[in-house]
């Protein structure tokens, strides 16, 4: 009688490519500043559909664009790495709910970049590349003169626009407020720019101090751009009686 002896029971067996983080599929890059401000979230399945349990980290590549008839997006060696980013140590790395903020300062006035983010799990498994957004950096808009007043309820903003070059393309003003203790916000107060001088923040927490930033928001070659942010203004509330 011929025994054929099992070594013990075995899983469903998992091609390679089973094993890879899905692709991001919607990084972002917007102009803030100087600065380009790069946001994705994270992937949560992996490639063929399974939960993705072991992410480790992201690896967030630019290119140069050139003009059309010199440019090769898909010649890998136009692609540079400029940020490792490992999920248990995220310096200069923001965390907000299920996405991630980065900054690049390192862009140029009047040249067109390119990005994409790959997604790599414990084992070291690469993603497929994300989308690949691209941008020109413009000169921004001024940030204007900030004054803030507490009011009975709340607060009340007042800011002065500085003179920019093309005044018909400001579209109005991002308003960002912290508490003392917070690290400074990743989005406005609002979701469209405020479109006059002022703005009332209200109701807030009697006795309570808050600061705010605001940025000139300006529509340039079809896309929205911040400037630098304003001076801050603090405003401390009446304690309740």
């Amino acid at each position: 009688m011929l025994v054929i002896a099992g070594c013990g029971r075995k899983g469903v067996l998992r091609p390679p490519e089973a094993l890879v983080p899905a692709p991001v599929v919607d990084l972002a890059v917007v102009q803030r500043g100087e600065e380009f401000r790069l946001s994705w979230s994270v992937p949560t399945k992996e490639e063929t559909g399974p939960p993705l349990r072991d992410l480790a980290g992201f690896r967030l590549y630019r290119r140069e664009m050139l003009p059309p008839e010199q440019d090769c997006p898909a010649c890998p060696d136009t692609w540079q790495l400029i940020r490792a980013i490992d999920l248990a140590y995220l310096p200069d790395v923001r965390r907000s709910g299920n996405r991630f903020f980065v900054n690049d300062p390192t862009v140029r006035t009047g040249t067109s970049y390119q990005y994409q983010v790959l997604a790599i799990n414990r084992p070291g498994a690469v993603s497929r590349p994300s989308n690949r957004p691209a941008r020109k950096k413009v000169e921004p808009p001024l940030p204007p003169v900030l004054q803030a007043f507490a009011t009975p309820t709340g607060v009340r903003l007042e800011f002065v626009a500085i003179p920019f070059p093309a005044p018909e393309a400001i579209v109005g003003y991002a308003i960002y407020r912290q508490r003392p203790v917070e690290l400074p916000p990743l989005e406005p107060l609002t979701v469209a720019p405020v479109t006059g001088p002022t703005f009332s923040d209200e109701p807030l927490a009697p006795g309570a101090v808050y600061r705010y930033t605001v940025r000139t928001v300006a529509r340039i070659n079809g896309e929205l751009v911040e400037s630098a942010p304003s001076n801050e203004a603090e405003a401390t509330l009446a304690p309740p009686e």
